[in-house]
């Protein structure tokens, strides 16, 4: 019995090791008290320095606090663009995975790529390849093979996609300065939007007018020769608003050959002609030059982590392009009903000089009708939604030997044309005051039009259809005013790309290929109670031929094609927590509104607040033939990103933050080679206003971990295979900002 109580406690079952752990404990209590009362002592200074009533704001015990009255704000709201209050309420009734990421967030700190600005976005995995904009976005598992130009998600700019027709798209026409909110759909929470993908979609929201400083000038600076400059202004005049942006960003890189430059105008202007009708015209113009640094073996990573690829450099590989989009959103309101009308073009002319030479120069065309009721429905509550959405592309595709970086001789002239049509229907219906039923469906065409206009060998002269029919059934149950309960079960269509069709070998015509279709089943929660606020959410997505680069025997041994049943399970969690309120400024209780109106709410003293977003990414093969039940690479089975940041309401705040994958994780589908897990630290300080001056200082990857931000995809990998892409090293930014 003693043996077995010793082996059950092992070193604490001897007296000298308790001496040993109780001393280690209080020595370490010690050190950690020490250290975050130099830390508090520390934020205080800072924060008194940069806010000089903080000291004086603190509260004796005991003494009471005076009656704060906060008056509505008469400032106009637009019809086109929501305010950020407004679009959290309207997507609050959607049974599923849906939030809002206010831009005000993310500009504390460096904003510069989609993961700037998606970090702390419950079920978004995005990853750089090399610290730039091209990155490995994906929802759900969504073009997980894809780490460039991506796939399986509706990538949209104010309602209107920046897709092209095919589904393939670029980063880089996002400017994340520019935006006021994104709005993330995951899954089939984006019914709304027409998009009945894996992944759903993410939004991307204009300032307008109604909230943009006359003047803003934002500079940023920091590690590999980065800058960052922008000069922003808005503002309204009767009935019409205005909003522009003009950007210039640049950087050296971190890795050898990886010298990014980007130049981005966005603008909009908005007239009200009526109080019900409002119309408003964007104009987007992006010039970005990217050099391709390409992959390493995981030798040369751990080696030297910023070198290149040999060969990418050598072929002078990069991805250059110029894009124009003009768009047009307008809004009809008689009473509870709404009609929206979208409209967009875009020009694209592309650059890629990769093993070969891409030169292609796309137009693309689009637009969606859109009817929305909020009437009653047999005396309850109810939102109906009715939308026809129709895109049409046409690419003019040429493509050349690649020469040591220059053209050599044409090897394909192709048109590419498609079309895609998308009718979708969505009713929300309140049965009681708590409980709403949500049916939705959408019918889907799509069309890939491969036209070889010279031939070079095999005719590749082709033509393949889609069609896809989409239901969806949820339910939403709001347990109190601010906590929700929901649960839906959808179907998900999407068809492939021409970069999945295209075939890579000698095989004429296009890769036959299905549509990869898929059925998943969500339940989550949200809310807010007390200190906390949350979104989980827990899927379970069965898919069919799903794109895959299995390849195609004789043809090309990374070719994609249609796999056979995989399994998409995972948890998207956000937890957010106020560890400590009220430590030099105190919370208040504010009244709203008057009379039979009024109601109470906090307002806001200083706090320190932990956020934190986890994804668990399960991902497998569902007992396929020549992979069993392998895990799909690519991506991380844990995925953790928290941020303890001390905020004060005057503006400034201070906190580190860690990104951390506890596990490796396959690099390919044989599940012979991983790449490791790591654990980032990070730090951030600023002060931010609504108006004057504003600055930021934020520290990435402090301890210098070499480590893989993401990897490609291949059927089989090997120790010599080039499949890792480094992340940064050690780098400080700097920001400082002024509105008028």
């Amino acid at each position: 019995m003693a043996a077995e109580s010793q082996r059950s406690y092992g070193f604490y079952s001897h007296p000298g090791a308790v001496i040993h752990v109780c001393l280690a404990r209080r020595v370490l209590a010690h050190v950690l008290s020490s250290f975050f009362v130099k830390l508090s002592l520390s934020l205080l200074v800072l924060g008194a320095l940069m806010c000089p009533s903080l000291l004086a704001q603190t509260t004796a015990p005991g003494a009471s606090l005076p009656e704060v009255v906060v008056t509505a704000s008469s400032q106009p709201e637009s019809l086109t663009v929501p305010s950020v209050a407004t679009v959290k309420k309207e997507l609050s009734i959607i049974p599923g995975g849906v939030g809002v990421v206010d831009a005000e967030e993310y500009k504390r700190g460096r904003a510069t790529t989609l993961k700037d600005a998606l970090d702390y976005s419950p079920g978004v995995f995005v990853q750089p390849r090399f610290g730039a904009e091209e990155s490995r976005i994906s929802i759900r598992g969504s073009g997980i093979q894809r780490t460039f130009h991506g796939r399986g998600i509706k990538l949209m700019q104010d309602g209107a996609p920046l897709n092209l027709a095919d589904g393939g798209f670029d980063m880089q026409a996002i400017e994340p300065l520019s935006a006021r909110y994104v709005e993330v759909f995951r899954g089939a929470n984006a019914l709304q939007y027409g998009s009945t993908t894996l992944g759903g979609a993410i939004n991307f929201v204009s300032m307008t007018g109604y909230e943009a400083s006359p003047l803003q000038m934002r500079f940023e600076a920091g590690s590999f020769d980065s800058f960052r400059a922008q000069v922003s202004s808005g503002g309204v005049f009767g009935s019409a608003d205005y909003y522009a942006s003009v950007t210039h960003s640049s950087s050296d890189g971190f890795r050898d050959w990886s010298r990014q430059s980007n130049q981005r105008f966005f603008a909009n202007v908005g007239y009200r002609i009526s109080d019900d009708i409002e119309t408003r015209f964007y104009l987007t113009y992006v010039q970005t030059d990217s050099q391709l640094p390409g992959s390493l073996t995981k030798a040369q990573m751990e080696s030297r982590p910023d070198q290149a690829n040999a060969g990418s450099v050598l072929q002078k590989q990069k991805r250059d392009f110029e894009l124009l989009r003009v768009a047009n959103k307008t809004t009809f309101r008689d009473g509870d009903e709404t009609l929206t009308v979208s409209s967009f073009w875009s020009w694209k002319d592309l650059d890629h000089p990769i093993f070969q030479v891409i030169d292609q120069v796309s137009n693309d065309f689009g637009v969606d009708v859109r009817y929305d009721s909020l009437a009653d429905l047999a005396g309850h509550r109810n939102h109906f939604t009715l939308g026809l959405g129709a895109m049409y592309g046409i690419t003019q595709d040429n493509r050349f030997q690649n020469l040591l970086g220059e053209r050599g001789l044409r090897t394909a002239e192709n048109q590419l044309q498609s079309t895609n049509v998308d009718l979708y229907i969505q009713d929300t219906f309140y049965m009681t005051d708590s409980v709403a039923i949500i049916l939705g469906a959408q019918g889907s065409y799509a069309n890939r039009d491969f036209d070889e206009q010279r031939v070079f060998g095999a005719n590749n002269t082709d033509r393949q259809d889609y069609w896809g029919f989409s239901p969806k059934l949820g339910v939403l149950w709001e347990v109190n005013p601010e906590t929700q309960m929901f649960f839906n079960v959808s179907r998900s269509f999407e068809p492939p790309s021409f970069g999945e069709l295209t075939a890579a070998g000698a095989a004429p015509g296009l890769v036959e290929l299905d549509a990869q279709r898929g059925t998943t089943v969500e339940i989550g929660t949200r809310g807010r109670a007390g200190r906390a606020a949350w979104d989980v959410a827990w899927y379970y997505a069965w898919l069919d031929n799903e794109l895959l680069s299995l390849g195609i025997p004789g043809v090309s041994a990374t070719q994609t094609v249609n796999a056979g049943r995989t399994i998409h399970h995972g948890v998207e969690a956000q937890v957010d927590y106020d560890l400590l309120r009220g430590l030099f400024a105190p919370w208040q209780e504010a009244t709203l509104g008057s009379g039979k109106q009024a109601a109470t709410e906090a307002v806001k003293g200083d706090r320190l607040f932990l956020r934190q977003v986890y994804l668990f990414s399960d991902f497998h093969f569902d007992g396929d033939g020549e992979f069993g039940n392998n895990e799909l690479p690519g991506m991380p089975r844990h995925y953790y990103r928290a941020e303890l940041l001390y905020e004060h309401p005057c503006g400034f705040y201070a906190g580190p933050n860690v990104e951390w994958v506890p596990q490796s994780y396959f690099v390919d589908l044989a599940n012979s080679q991983k790449a490791d897990g790591y654990a980032l630290l990070g730090f951030k300080l600023g002060y931010r206003t609504p108006k004057g001056f504003s600055f930021f200082i934020e520290g990435k990857n402090l301890t210098d971990e070499t480590y893989a931000a993401t990897t490609g995809v291949l059927k089989t990998a090997n120790a010599g295979s080039a499949v890792y892409f480094p992340g940064d090293g050690r780098a400080v930014y700097a920001g400082v900002e002024w509105k008028w």
